[in-house]
């Protein structure tokens, strides 16, 4: 995750790609993406774009615990605003779920990693 949030930092598209699993599923809940719908995107090509695309909102973006596996966490004054919760298989990225909806913010168990 922390290469992960190094290459979303610098826009590094190749860098991301090589993080992600090929057929990697990226999930924001309608709170997160730009429409009012949920968003939903499927491949390394799309999902690095996405990341690469959200390279200032990275900047201050911290490694946590998010229900006790390694996220990213975005916060306003401290609270959080956006959650990553990331799921790995054979060392690769293959699920991205982009938690901003506040009630389901508040289910989360977060614990910021210095």
């Amino acid at each position: 995750v922390d290469a992960y949030l190094a290459a979303a930092r610098g826009g590094d598209f190749e860098a991301l790609l090589e993080l992600l699993h090929p057929d990697v599923v990226l999930r924001a809940d309608k709170a997160a993406g730009p429409s009012p719908a949920p968003v939903f995107l499927r491949g390394a090509g799309m999902v690095a774009r996405g990341a690469a695309a959200a390279s200032v909102r990275a900047a201050v973006t911290q490694l946590a615990l998010v229900n006790g596996g390694v996220g990213l966490v975005m916060a306003d004054e401290g609270r959080p605003s956006v959650v990553l919760a990331f799921t790995f298989e054979d060392g690769r990225i293959t699920e991205i779920d982009v938690i901003a909806d506040q009630d389901r913010l508040r289910g989360l168990e977060l614990a910021i990693l210095d």
